[in-house]
């Protein structure tokens, strides 16, 4: 399976793969945990405007933010160039079609 990941992604060790996983996992948590206060800053609950509008602008804030931090941590692990290509490729996928 890590095999497949590696020549899907373009890599060849196992350190590189280790630090692209770590990067995926503190940018996941990072972004889940700063969606909270940022949505109470906001004043925006489930109580304000009901569950089936604050679920859609959680899950929105939540990708915005894990999109900013994952180049930030991903340049503080040195990986900058594959998640800047892991990046534009998804905000092609997303609708951003001019992205080189």
């Amino acid at each position: 399976m890590f095999k497949k990941l590696k020549t899907k992604w373009g890599i060849s060790s196992n350190f590189q793969l280790t630090k692209i996983f770590i990067v995926f996992a503190i940018t996941g948590s990072a972004a889940a945990g700063i969606s909270s206060p940022l949505m109470e800053v906001l004043n925006i609950s489930s109580e304000n405007l009901g569950w089936y509008i604050y679920w859609p602008l959680r899950i929105i804030s939540v990708t915005l933010i894990y999109q900013m931090i994952l180049l930030i941590v991903a340049a503080c692990f040195f990986e900058f160039n594959f998640f800047w290509k892991f990046e534009k490729k998804m905000l092609r996928t997303m609708g951003f079609k001019n992205l080189k």
